[in-house]
């Protein structure tokens, strides 16, 4: 059974919806595919092997054993991502490349945090600092959820998580922000600053909204007097 008031927290379609959601058998997206079920939803889960270390795709057997238990169909796909710089970016871009544009994937507001400490690295404008957004495409229901509660729900159902080596991998950005960088921030602020970030990456985002809607009311042909 779901733990108490989660699904609630989540924004997935109404019951009945067709939805395809990302797969790779860690405890977030292994929680999607329960909560998505509960919410109703008719649901195709898509499993990618990018082929980065032996056994990999044995991974997909997990992912498939999830979809016979919990009804849904079952995709699985492969690509191939070389060695090379920036391979936690190119293995994403492989990734959506063979991924339905409308998929649903598992990300949770840590995600969220950990992509707005990115965005700020990198030198990032206001959009950027907005974080991840659900759009036309991508759709991340579980945004206002927790990795710990996608972990209790994993655990309520039994359900055994894959732990993807890369994410302890030091050598990617996004590991140390996870690992070094909030925990710093958290022990500085003496508080818990996932939801801080959070909440202003909303915040950005509707000023993004806004700007965006009043520069739709511009005409650029006419010049100034």
């Amino acid at each position: 059974m779901v733990p108490a008031g989660l699904l609630e927290r989540c924004s997935f379609p109404s019951a009945g919806t067709a939805i395809t959601c990302a797969v790779s058998g860690g405890a977030d997206s292994l929680a999607l595919v329960v909560l998505a079920v509960e919410a109703g939803c008719v649901v195709t889960l898509v499993h990618v092997d990018h082929g980065l270390r032996d056994g990999s795709g044995a991974e997909a057997d997990l992912v498939a054993a999830a979809a016979a238990r919990f009804g849904a169909g079952f995709i699985a796909r492969r690509v191939v991502v070389a060695p090379g710089p920036n391979l936690e970016a190119r293995a994403r871009a492989a990734r959506y490349r063979v991924l339905p544009a409308d998929v649903f994937t598992g990300h949770t507001a840590d995600d969220q945090a950990e992509t707005v400490l990115l965005n700020q690295l990198r030198g990032a404008g206001l959009r950027g600092l907005g974080g991840m957004r659900d759009g036309p495409g991508v759709r991340r229901p579980l945004l206002a959820l927790r990795r710990a509660e996608t972990q209790a729900v994993c655990d309520a159902y039994g359900l055994v998580a894959l732990d993807d080596p890369m994410n302890a991998d030091a050598r990617f950005t996004r590991v140390r922000i996870r690992h070094e960088l909030l925990p710093m921030l958290d022990d500085i602020a003496v508080r818990d600053v996932v939801p801080v970030l959070a909440r202003n990456a909303a915040l950005a985002a509707e000023a993004v909204d806004a700007l965006d809607a009043w520069a739709d009311t511009i005409d650029a042909t006419e010049v100034a007097a």
